[in-house]
């Protein structure tokens, strides 16, 4: 379920701060130079994953969130569970996500997550710097490819499981559902990282999907979660 947005609304006029996410220092650094030529934009922070994120977060009290959600970890969820912490712990910050993949979704699960916006890496500077003036007003942000792929995943009909889950595979996605990477679902189960592993996978092969994303969708429409 997506947050209550109680996003700041950034006064017209006065300098957005963004803080950078990205797993590469190279897209930073060009990110950086790109940003700073708004003169109403200013960097103030840059982390290369989720714990470096929320530990930089905590002290300086950006207005928006520039973030990859494919993050170098082992989660392949890292992005999005980085994006639904951001929306809980301060839901003042809007996450604006900037990626390469266009995934339907996984641009659904963002929007569930609580990023306010959603646009593709080669979308062009002062599209991208509108982005970040929408989503600091509390506005909207999603280029047409994004926006588009959004509307074909709520129109899309989730695909049926080929095979009824467990109950440790029903546990399991309720985690999933919850943001878990297999390591903290280990934990959470008492079970080893390699064996929540497994059931995530049976649990992907058995709804006829290849991301937990798209799991987490499947069996939300589903109602299996």
């Amino acid at each position: 379920m997506t947050p209550t947005s109680t996003t700041r609304r950034h006064p017209e006029g006065e300098t957005i701060r963004v803080m950078l996410v990205d797993d590469h220092a190279i897209v930073r650094q060009g990110l950086r130079s790109i940003l700073e030529r708004d003169d109403h934009i200013a960097v103030v922070a840059e982390a290369s994953s989720r714990g470096e994120c929320v530990t930089v977060l905590d002290r300086t009290e950006p207005d928006v969130v520039l973030l990859d959600l494919k993050l170098s970890t082992s989660s392949d969820t890292e992005g999005l569970d980085l994006a639904r912490e951001i929306a809980e712990r301060h839901p003042q910050v809007a996450v604006l996500v900037l990626t390469t993949f266009l995934d339907e979704a996984l641009v659904l699960e963002a929007v569930r997550a609580g990023a306010k916006g959603y646009v593709v890496k080669d979308v062009d500077t002062d599209a991208l710097m509108r982005a970040i003036h929408d989503v600091s007003r509390g506005e909207s942000a999603f280029d047409a490819r994004s926006a588009a792929a959004m509307v074909r995943g709520m129109q899309r009909p989730a695909p049926e499981p080929t095979q009824e889950l467990s109950p440790r595979e029903q546990e399991v996605l309720s985690l999933l559902a919850r943001g878990m990477s297999n390591r903290e679902i280990g934990r959470k189960l008492f079970v080893s990282e390699t064996t929540a592993k497994f059931h995530v996978g049976n649990i992907l092969r058995k709804l006829g999907v290849s991301s937990r994303a798209e799991a987490v969708y499947a069996a939300s429409k589903q109602q299996l979660i």
